[in-house]
């Protein structure tokens, strides 16, 4: 996956940007936020992260790691897909959008462009117990890697609670700075064993 890229924007559109990395044009989509605020010839680094689909490769660029991470959390949510975590990006940070699903504050989710009742409900059902250390401000490398694992052991069967209670137990009771994602999800299952 491309993790960052950095290098001159070499054009601008709503939510996209141009960026030459090593003569190579790489189109990036970011929020509209950000797309207002940059130049032509700025030289920018943006953390990126890959949307991979049967018919494109769409690369989203965000310039904190916590709105990456996050982004990639609310593809995590039934129905939400990269265009509309996107659009919940647009006008607010990850703290932002993690205190509104803390407080279940709906009218706030509501009024994101493509985010409906029915949306703004799951996104506070699914995500109230993972959104604690982005509505801080305070996130860690750790975030992405725990919501990798989180996928991985549904993706083993587990229900969400048991991947999130699994989850709760090695980051209680291990250290997991400077741990693979391999070896925290070896920790999980260990955890579910005891």
């Amino acid at each position: 996956m491309i993790s960052c890229i950095t290098g001159a924007v070499k054009s601008t559109a709503v939510n996209s940007l141009v960026v030459e990395v090593g003569g190579v044009g790489v189109l990036l989509q970011v929020p509209i936020r950000l797309a207002t605020t940059i130049q032509v010839g700025q030289v920018v680094s943006f953390h990126t992260y890959l949307v991979v689909r049967e018919d494109a490769l769409t690369l989203f660029g965000f310039t904190e790691v916590a709105d990456r991470d996050f982004f990639e959390l609310l593809l995590s949510v039934t129905g939400i897909g990269p265009k509309v975590a996107q659009s919940i990006l647009t006008n607010s940070d990850a703290s932002s959008i993690a205190s509104a699903i803390l407080s279940s504050n709906l009218k706030f989710l509501e009024a994101v462009p493509g985010l409906g009742k029915k949306s703004a409900q799951r996104l506070v059902l699914e995500l109230k117990d993972k959104v604690l250390v982005f509505a801080s401000g305070k996130t860690t490398p750790n975030v992405a890697i725990s919501s990798q694992v989180e996928n991985a052991l549904q993706g083993l069967g587990y229900s969400n609670k048991e991947a999130t209670a699994m989850l709760s137990a090695v980051m209680k009771d291990e250290k997991i700075d400077g741990l693979t994602l391999g070896e925290v999800l070896k920790l999980a299952l260990k955890s579910s064993s005891k």
